[in-house]
């Protein structure tokens, strides 16, 4: 079931949980209005038994309201009975019902089992049944192809990734598990065949936050120009001859920042990081600090661009990655490109050993994405880090923003904006800040 699909059935069956509660309080509301034409004037004893919540009829169970006693349904034994209460009957399917969601990039399906409010239910043991499908819906018998058998959710997490796939037709059918409501019928899905370069729906059911995660270990990019400064480094905000504009880059590592000093101080963009993915297991997290900073910079009047670290070790991370970096930026205003950024995390990180092909696969998949999205896309990274570690050729027609801390860089491509220390200092940052020229 896709997202719209999904959302559609939830809205739906709110709907009708909705209307099954509005007719039952009519018919109380007129019931009680009735009753209460023709009742008896109560005697005070009777009065305050009901304020008191006590049953003034004494047959333990009301049709109705009494008079202006809004806590009748503390004694109405029927209220809170499922088996004769349709309302707490209907949220209870609900509560215990699940769904999938079914997502493909290119020859793999990722399955996530959800709950009512579309998040994936963790701590069960998920199995799911996956089977080529033929021309009219049904899984095609005789010899399994590629793919088909059954899939367990090892860790728990609610998702199920199969890759290597052919592409084509499949059928998903999720197991009978106890305390849960499965989908009665199989969800038909398409397994592609290449990568589209489009955002990725229900990406949010992948992200995780700082909490969730060791930030410590999965943190952990590594600045390659460090090991390539020298000491001309400038460290003042500079303004560049030509049409240029003098900029920093900010992430959770500068804290608090009071953006209309730094505007004051001269600060004409920023560019802040989204977010990164963890050099250890993968996880997709956000900057803790991107929301803040997005606010401050809007607030102060400073145009904004984003940057994500990456870790993908294919174009499928890639565009994931992407796909996370544009729902996060959804609310803002982008003025400047959004630029993935290559830097390794020191040999150990899981991208730190792709060749040179893959890494400039993965560039071009997440500016791809970016781009197909509606915004202006680029790639971050050292000197060397472009000389040794890309066909930068292969992404001169995205946003080149060259690391090279001296006075005058030695790299000899083509770049648009250049990052020319980490030592900067500025008011309104506590401790360094990184400087950068866009040259328009």
């Amino acid at each position: 079931m896709d997202s719209k699909l999904r959302k559609t059935a939830i809205l739906s069956s709110l709907a009708a949980i909705l209307v099954v509660t509005l007719a039952v309080l009519f018919t109380n509301q007129d019931s009680g209005s009735r009753s209460g034409n023709h009742r008896e004037p109560q005697s005070q004893e009777s009065s305050q038994s009901a304020e008191q919540g006590s049953n003034p009829t004494g047959s333990g169970v009301i049709n109705g309201q009494i008079g202006n006693d809004l806590k009748a349904f503390e004694y109405d034994e029927s209220f809170f009975d499922p088996e004769r209460n349709p309302v707490l009957e209907a949220a209870k399917n609900m509560a215990n019902r699940l769904s999938l969601v079914v997502t493909s990039v290119e020859k793999d399906l990722r399955i996530q089992v959800v709950n009512s409010d579309g998040v994936p239910v963790k701590g069960e043991s998920f199995y799911v049944e996956l089977h080529k499908a033929g021309a009219g819906g049904e899984a095609v018998s005789g010899q399994p192809s590629d793919g088909d058998g059954s899939y367990k959710d090892l860790d728990k997490d609610g998702i199920i990734y199969i890759g290597d796939l052919e592409a084509g037709e499949y059928l998903v059918q999720l197991a009978a598990i106890s305390g849960y409501k499965v989908p009665a019928s199989q969800t038909r899905v398409k397994v592609k065949d290449k990568v589209e370069y489009v955002a990725i729906d229900d990406i949010a059911l992948l992200i995780k936050t700082e909490d969730e995660v060791d930030a410590q270990a999965e943190d952990s990019g590594v600045r390659e120009a460090l090991s390539d400064a020298d000491r001309s480094e400038l460290t003042e905000l500079k303004a560049f001859s030509g049409r240029t504009k003098a900029g920093i880059d900010v992430s959770k590592w500068n804290g608090d920042i009071d953006w209309d000093k730094a505007k004051n101080a001269g600060v004409e963009f920023a560019i802040v990081r989204a977010g990164y993915r963890g050099s250890v297991t993968g996880s997709l997290v956000q900057d803790i600090y991107f929301d803040a900073n997005m606010k401050g910079t809007a607030a102060a009047g400073v145009p904004v661009g984003i940057y994500f670290f990456t870790q993908a070790v294919n174009e499928v991370e890639a565009v994931e990655e992407a796909s996370a970096v544009l729902t996060w930026v959804r609310e803002y205003d982008i003025t400047y490109p959004i630029f993935i950024d290559t830097e390794g995390a020191g040999g150990s990180g899981r991208a730190d050993t792709l060749d040179v092909d893959m890494r400039t696969r993965v560039c071009e998949a997440f500016c791809r994405t970016i781009e197909n999205a509606g915004y202006q896309a680029g790639v971050y990274a050292s000197r060397n880090w472009y000389n040794h570690n890309l066909h930068t050729q292969k992404l001169e027609n995205y946003y080149i923003w060259l690391a090279e801390y001296r006075d005058v860089p030695l790299y000899q491509g083509y770049y648009r904006m250049w990052q020319y220390s980490s030592k900067g200092r500025i008011d309104g940052i506590e401790g360094n800040v990184d400087m950068n020229v866009m040259y328009e």
